[in-house]
């Protein structure tokens, strides 16, 4: 088991770890350890994290004198002719490990053996009951991912909004012990698709930084959004990513039969979904 594995059980499984767990969730523990993945000093981390997650460089960019800091290289994007080649369709907004639920018509579904209220989750009653019946996919992202996404259809966007949290680690662990996403920072925006009809991209933050950077997010706008178009980018922190579909369907068969990690299926953004 991995250093971060056995961290990750301290917290979440041990009375000291919970009172630890406590403080570290507080805003300004987590504004100070973004500060922190933000300074000069941060860069000295990133050859180590490269190493232990092994991260091929070849595929991102780079400054021309290294990254500057540790977020830096975090939020690093891909060299233009390692990026997706996206036409249109219903694809992957990242890259991650994907989990497929059937929202229930009391919109309850499982994540990670632990029971969510849709309606907990989007906090708006009317959106949710529209949703019942529908597909939840949930892709989990590990530090090891990139952690840019786009948008997983064309449409026009609607109703972005921002419901604020303490945030936790979204490792499988902690979702065994700690409803999390009714306690996460998460962000989401309903897009209009016309073909995939109406579809739900939500953002969820993690534990420490977990912080969710997205390009547009003024709230009573709307605008048109392309397939595979650059939504945002998370900064340090395991993270997911949840899409929400009214009608139900069926994963395209490259995908659903594609060997699976822990019941996860490994997906990369911009791979067609169905």
């Amino acid at each position: 088991m991995s250093k971060e594995s056995l961290s990750v059980l301290f917290l979440y499984k041990t009375v000291p770890g919970r009172v630890i767990l406590k403080a570290l969730v507080r805003p300004g523990i987590s504004k100070t350890a973004a500060l922190l993945l933000s300074s000069p000093m941060s860069a000295l981390f990133v050859p180590g994290f490269i190493r232990r997650n092994h991260i091929e460089q070849k595929y991102y960019e780079m400054p021309a004198g290294g990254y500057g800091s540790f977020n830096e290289f975090f939020t690093r994007k891909l060299k233009p002719e390692y990026e997706p080649q996206i036409q249109s369709g219903l694809v992957s907004p990242c890259d991650g490990l994907l989990t497929v639920f059937n929202i229930d018509e009391r919109s309850v579904f499982d994540i990670k053996n632990s029971q969510y209220s849709l309606q907990s989750l989007l906090r708006d009653s009317k959106l949710s009951e529209r949703f019942s019946g529908g597909t939840a996919l949930v892709f989990r992202l590990t530090p090891s991912h990139y952690h840019r996404y786009c948008y997983p259809a064309s449409g026009k966007t609607y109703a972005p909004r921002r419901i604020g949290g303490e945030l936790h680690c979204v490792r499988p662990v902690a979702l065994e012990s700690v409803k999390v996403f009714t306690r996460n920072s998460r962000e989401y925006t309903l897009i209009r698709s016309g073909e995939y009809g109406n579809i739900i991209q939500m953002e969820v933050g993690a534990m420490l930084v977990g912080k969710i950077s997205n390009h547009r997010r003024t709230k009573g706008t709307s605008f048109y959004v392309e397939c595979g178009e650059e939504k945002g980018y998370f900064e340090y922190g395991g993270s997911t990513i949840i899409l929400l579909f009214e009608k139900r369907f069926t994963l395209c068969r490259d995908i659903a039969e594609r060997e699976r990690t822990h019941g996860e299926i490994p997906v990369k953004m911009g791979e067609s979904l169905i």
